[in-house]
């Protein structure tokens, strides 16, 4: 009568232990799995009695079973064990009360890796529940996943069911009163574990209110249903919270609910929830829910939860899905919005006002490109899309605006690569009475005012290098770093005797396809873009370019063949450009007339004469510094991706076979 009772199982265990009995219930086959659970929750004179009356039919889940069912049943342990193992993590479990659970993960899968091994064609022999034994008959397929179209019946049938429940599946709105995020800095190093926050006093303390429910919506990011108990991850905008839903406390307000949970929520659904905050008894802080609202039925399925969307292809293709899988494209994304921002600010800040200028050209200008081509019906004109923006915003200086700038989206009709794409964003700006001297400084500004606004230093990553952004930055001429490369030989732009020495030079230094270029400043730029462009790890100003590589710049005014123009480079790439701006019209219509000269002669990316900018030039612009920056390439840069796409968010892609 006064025989010791078996200890009670720990409170920190029940949902596991719950999580465990329902996956035997769900793989059972007779009886033996519900037996097995009762070993497991008896003690250990219990576990002899039962597994002996049971003639060696049960198996604890880390046991593996020798019969033809071996392999579901060790793949269904190691399912189990995983879930219950994310669970714990879910619930803040410590590393060291962790690694015995992942020990036995891994022991499990050894077993089945064993059997892959054994697996070598022979004829085996099992035992059968009677003690007798057979050839092992061939395993049974495992039943296939359901298709998506099939997953999709499925959850439209769901929203029938709502609707004809009275439910609305997809809401007009949702009040809520706080983001993840906002909750996880307010209640950050407080309430201990177990405990609640029953008048939510701690999520209002900052509005001037005692209290009152607190109300989150987001999207379902993955659910688990223990009986009469829910944990949901729920993902908006700013992060993920845990929500805890439990039958008796949904049941308060509305008896159906807890059970309409169950049945119509599937990860990626929208939903609100109403509750109380409290942390967990594993430390992970939750909305205890009041009630649910279901506000946008999701028709498809997630990504699959352990393989995500990883395919390249894919995520660009299907770029709202990479934005719900994967945080970090978000945090990207975000960045850019404040990289733009910060760049319109420090513009505004200084002065320059932001005009829009046309999208459609009737003769491509302002950059070595070739341009895509349209047509305009009403007006019967061949057009192109623009491949620059500078021939409008000079005109804007010429009419009297000193300060001018756009950002916006260009077009060139070129290759596509890691670095490239057709369509990219870049800002231009124009600024009067100021030279390239200034366009650099200014530069320096810009670029180290967007980098405070994302970056937690001055000091950033970008793949395996590590670059400073502290000012000043290098500022070399293309001669002297070409010098660096090719010492033993001296380019002289005025000496057209010594194109063929260059070439020669170039050619042993291993440049290639120089045979075709025409003049000494050709072959000096084709060495610095082979030899010394890709070194440009750190923040570079080049400076002083030859003047045939640069149509819209003004003469150098203290070396001969060469122009007043730089480019900033990092990471091996052209990030920035600018010019002192030519304003003399007479040089600047002969430029155009060579530029013209090679387009006639089959060049695509060289450009025509624009005799409506040389009418605007020849009424006389005032000495005027230029500066255009690749957005897409600065955004690359300070977000540490490695493609120019994966900062587009809609890259152009071929149809999906």
């Amino acid at each position: 009568m006064n025989k010791k009772q078996p200890p009670l199982i720990p409170t920190s265990k029940r949902v596991i232990m719950t999580s465990f009995l329902l996956s035997l219930v769900h793989s059972s086959r007779r009886n033996t799995p519900l037996l097995a659970a009762t070993a497991f929750l008896s003690p250990p004179s219990a576990r002899t009695t039962i597994a002996r009356s049971t003639l060696g039919r049960i198996r604890l889940y880390s046991e593996a079973p020798a019969s033809a069912d071996r392999r579901t049943a060790l793949e269904q342990s190691i399912a189990t064990k995983g879930d219950e193992i994310r669970l714990l993590k879910e619930n803040g479990i410590k590393k060291e009360d962790l690694a015995p659970h992942v020990a036995q993960l891994l022991d499990l899968k050894s077993q089945l890796a064993g059997l892959d091994d054994s697996s070598d064609g022979n004829t085996k022999q099992s035992n059968n529940h009677d003690g007798s034994t057979e050839k092992e008959q061939k395993q049974t397929p495992e039943k296939e996943e359901p298709s998506v179209n099939e997953l999709r019946a499925s959850r439209l049938a769901k929203v029938s069911a709502m609707r004809e429940a009275g439910v609305q599946p997809y809401a007009y709105r949702y009040e809520c009163t706080h983001t993840a995020a906002q909750l996880m800095a307010l209640y950050e190093d407080k309430l201990a574990e177990g405990e609640e926050d029953a008048e939510n006093s701690i999520a209002f303390s900052q509005r001037g209110v005692q209290g009152g429910d607190v109300s989150v919506a987001g999207r379902i990011m993955a659910r688990r249903v223990f009986g009469k108990l829910a944990f949901y991850a729920l993902q908006d905008e700013t992060g993920v919270i845990q929500l805890q839903f439990d039958k008796k406390r949904l049941g308060e307000r509305d008896g159906e609910s807890f059970k309409n949970l169950k049945a119509w929520t599937d990860t990626g659904d929208i939903i609100g929830a109403t509750g109380t905050i409290r942390r967990t008894d594993k430390g992970e802080l939750t909305l205890y829910a009041k009630e649910w609202t279901m506000l946008t039925k999701s028709a498809l399925p997630l990504p699959d939860k352990f393989h995500g969307l990883t395919d390249i292809s894919k995520r660009y293709r299907n770029r709202h899905l990479d934005l719900i899988v994967n945080p970090s494209v978000r945090d990207t994304f975000y960045k850019r919005a404040k990289i733009t921002s910060s760049l319109r600010r420090q513009l505004d800040e200084r002065g320059f006002l932001e005009i829009e200028t046309p999208v459609l050209h009737t003769q491509p200008g302002g950059a070595e490109a070739k341009p895509f081509e349209t047509y305009h019906n009403t007006m019967d004109m061949e057009l192109t899309l623009r491949i620059a923006t500078e021939l409008h915003l000079k005109r804007l200086i010429i009419g009297g605006f000193p300060r001018v700038y756009e950002l916006g989206r260009i077009f060139r009709n070129e290759g596509i690569s890691t670095r490239h794409n057709p369509e990219f964003t870049s800002v231009e700006l124009y600024q009067a009475y100021a030279d390239y001297h200034d366009m650099m400084d200014l530069t320096e500004e810009l670029v180290c005012g967007m980098a405070s606004e994302v970056c937690e230093s001055m000091t950033i990553p970008y793949g395996e290098h590590t670059i400073s952004l502290e000012r000043p930055w290098r500022r070399v001429t293309m001669h002297d770093i070409v010098k660096e490369e090719i010492p033993d030989f001296e380019f002289d732009l005025l000496d057209p005797s010594t194109l063929e020495a260059a070439k020669a030079a170039a050619t042993r230094a291993g440049v290639p396809d120089v045979k075709k270029l025409t003049t000494v400043g050709y072959v000096l730029n084709a060495c610095f873009e082979e030899l010394c462009e890709p070194k440009l790890i750190q923040p570079t100003f080049v400076i002083d370019y030859p003047v045939e590589v640069s149509p819209l710049s003004k003469p150098h005014r203290s070396k001969p063949g060469m122009v007043e123009r730089f480019e900033l480079f990092a990471t091996g790439r052209e990030m920035a450009n600018s010019f002192s701006e030519l304003t003399d019209p007479v040089d600047q219509r002969e430029r155009f007339e060579a530029q013209a000269a090679k387009k006639a002669a089959g060049d695509e990316e060289a450009c025509g004469v624009d005799e409506e900018f040389l009418m605007a030039l020849e009424q006389g612009m005032p000495p005027t510094g230029g500066l255009g920056i690749g957005i897409d390439r600065l955004v690359m840069l300070l977000t540490n991706s490695p493609s120019i796409r994966d900062v587009i968010a809609f890259p152009l892609l071929k149809p999906d076979a």
